[in-house]
This record gives C-alpha cells, sequence and structure tokens, in this order.
C-alpha cells in the first residue's frame, strides 16, 4: 500500500546531504545509495499505481480512504518498507565495502608473484 514511502524519506535525506557535504557524499559514495532508493522507489511507486493502491485524486494512497485501513498501512510502512530501506543501505554497504577491499586485495597478489623465484626447485 505505502511501503514505497519509507525509502522515499530515506532518498530525500540522502539526497539533500549528498547536496550540501559534497566531500563526505563522495567519499561514501552516496549517490550510489541514492541512486539504489531512489531507483527502488519509482519501481515499487510505478507497481503500486499499476494495482491500484495509488490514485491520482485524494487521499491518493486508497488505504487511507477508510480510517480502518490506515492502522495496516501504517503497519506495512513500519515492517515493509523498514526493511527494504535497511536491505538496501545493506546493499550499499556491501557495496562500499568490496570497492574499498578490491585494491588491496590485488596489491597484496601483486606483492605474492614478485616474492616468488623465477626459477622453481
Amino acid at each position: 500500500m505505502a511501503c514505497f514511502l519509507v525509502p522515499m524519506a530515506l532518498a530525500i535525506v540522502t539526497t539533500i546531504i549528498q547536496k550540501t557535504a559534497r566531500g563526505l557524499a563522495e567519499k561514501v559514495k552516496l549517490g550510489l545509495l541514492n541512486a539504489l532508493l531512489w531507483g527502488g522507489v519509482i519501481l515499487l511507486a510505478v507497481e503500486h499505481v499499476w494495482h491500484g493502491e495509488v490514485t491520482p485524486w485524494p487521499p491518493y494512497l486508497t488505504a487511507m480512504a477508510t480510517p480502518a485501513d490506515i492502522p495496516i498501512m501504517l503497519h506495512e510502512m513500519a515492517t515493509i518498507g523498514t526493511a527494504m530501506s535497511v536491505a538496501v543501505s545493506l546493499t550499499w554497504v556491501t557495496m562500499l565495502t568490496i570497492t574499498q577491499l578490491m585494491p588491496k586485495i590485488v596489491t597484496l597478489k601483486e606483492i605474492k608473484q614478485v616474492k616468488k623465484p623465477l626459477i622453481q626447485p
């Protein structure tokens, strides 16, 4: 229903940070996180529009049409939306870790190759 709103809120915050703290944003590749978040938000929003859960007229979210559906929507946002945001953030952290470790691994392999004797006994 509205699970895409949680990653959207995170994407808005990270976009603001990216625009204001450019040095930090480049260091931690915040643009990559923004691309992952905004891509997921757009895809989920299209999917929700496709299924009729989001409409172009008020109240925009069909779950808000009846007061009985609002707690269900908030529960979905708290569980599914938060889980998606955490999964995307963990993917970003994993990609950051890999990109920082790869040059070190390559350097270690090159050092090992240099230390090998040319003639094997």
